[in-house]
């Protein structure tokens, strides 16, 4: 019987056909495929402690991402924190490692604590009972982090040391990523009861981590390269 995660992924897997491969969506997408697959084999070997609360994260976490390239689609204006990658996705000097960080960036950053609320207001619990589920889902982004960079780095014969690309990756990490993400969500559910407030938090941590996904979207010349 499908659940509500074979729903996203279904999603997902049609984005994906529909997408060109080179496109900084896609990128984004075979990786966050992945990694919602390996959720949902997860949650089928009963590893998650408390199932209904992992899948209702996960759900809930993914259909950020989806209502995001949805809006884009549309072409209507998506969270801030989105519109870096739908803005470069085609530009030619932007390596496809960066799209796949980017997108992480803003799913991560901003997606991640607001799905975090959306679940806790759904089941009726707090933050701190979600925690081993966020732990657990975390540590499947940051594995999986680990192969997308071996899978998207340039080979050590075309990354040099003075690649502003090695500079770009040493800028960013997802375990601070994560612990941030945590902590917005314990803030924005302390936060429920004065709206504006909340409103205003979410804004400019949307503003902020939008920023540094246009960061890790700077385009760059290819290894080897010399202007004429």
């Amino acid at each position: 019987m499908d659940t509500p995660v074979d729903a996203v992924i279904s999603q997902m897997r049609a984005l994906d056909a529909a997408l060109h491969p080179r496109d900084g969506v896609a990128v984004f997408n075979r990786v966050y495929l992945a990694v919602t697959e390996a959720v949902d084999r997860h949650v089928d070997a009963g590893r998650f402690a408390d199932a209904r609360a992992a899948i209702t994260l996960d759900v809930r976490f993914a259909q950020r991402y989806l209502a995001a390239v949805g809006t884009a689609a549309d072409e209507g204006r998506p969270p801030a924190c989105w519109r870096p990658l739908f803005q470069f996705r085609r530009h030619p000097g932007v390596r496809p490692l960066q799209f796949a960080l980017a997108g992480i960036n803003a799913h991560i950053g901003h997606d991640l604590a607001l799905a975090v609320v959306d679940t806790c207001r759904t089941l009726g619990c707090a933050p701190v009972d979600l925690e081993d589920e966020f732990d657990m889902v975390g540590d499947l982004l940051v594995s999986l982090e680990e192969r997308i960079r071996d899978d998207l780095m340039p080979g050590p014969d075309l990354l040099r040391i003075a690649d502003p690309l090695t500079h770009l990756l040493g800028s960013w990490s997802l375990d601070r990523a994560r612990d941030a993400a945590w902590t917005a969500a314990r803030a924005l559910w302390v936060l429920r009861e004065l709206p504006d407030v909340a409103a205003d938090f979410t804004e400019r941590l949307d503003t902020a981590v939008g920023f540094a996904g246009r960061m890790l979207l700077t385009p760059l010349t290819e290894p080897g390269f010399r202007r004429p």
